[in-house]
């Protein structure tokens, strides 16, 4: 009787640690995804992986982009034609994330605020720069995706000398369009 009654508990024990440790896992980090696709982002910066950057990036003609000098950029293709621009003269990147936070608006779209502080090596020339980047992302498909990117430099710190250099005209069809 006393091994039934021993047995009986060891199997309740080992039942409920599994259902314990079941429930555990099945609580899935709804933020996860939205992370991964962040962390693709800021790595392909800081290795200079256009194709890695572009990649978490919708492949819309409604992307939209605030850049840090304080233009815009609309469409997926206008993005990558002015990254690859840019990208084609940067080297040694650094680039530290503080602050950052991942608020989910639901199953589909979430926003991810950080501080950023980026230093560069532009055709040889060492430049930095620093403020906030606010990120809007969808769930296209099962992939995370950037919808809108609005960065602004810090008031204090001056955007990167090779982006003020970028002169804009305002348009009304896909591409570089100035909001002022």
């Amino acid at each position: 009787m006393k091994r039934l009654i021993f047995g009986t508990a060891i199997i309740f024990i080992v039942a409920f640690s599994a259902f314990g440790q079941k429930a555990a896992l099945g609580k899935a980090d709804p933020a996860k995804g939205v992370r991964e696709a962040f962390d693709r982002l800021i790595d392909g910066i800081k290795t200079v992986d256009l194709d890695k950057v572009m990649g978490v990036y919708d492949k819309n003609p409604k992307l939209l982009i605030f850049n840090n000098n304080g233009t815009a950029t609309q469409g997926w293709d206008e993005v990558k034609n002015v990254n690859e621009k840019i990208y084609a003269k940067l080297s040694n990147v650094t680039l530290d994330i503080t602050g950052l936070r991942v608020e989910m608006l639901g199953k589909t779209a979430a926003y991810v605020t950080c501080k950023w502080k980026q230093t560069q090596e532009n055709n040889g020339k060492l430049e930095d720069s620093s403020g906030r980047m606010t990120l809007v992302f969808k769930l296209v498909g099962k992939e995370w995706k950037i919808i809108h990117r609005h960065t602004s430099p810090d008031a204090s710190r001056l955007v990167f000398p090779s982006e003020r250099e970028i002169k804009t005209e305002p348009t009304t069809s896909a591409g570089q369009i100035d909001l002022k």
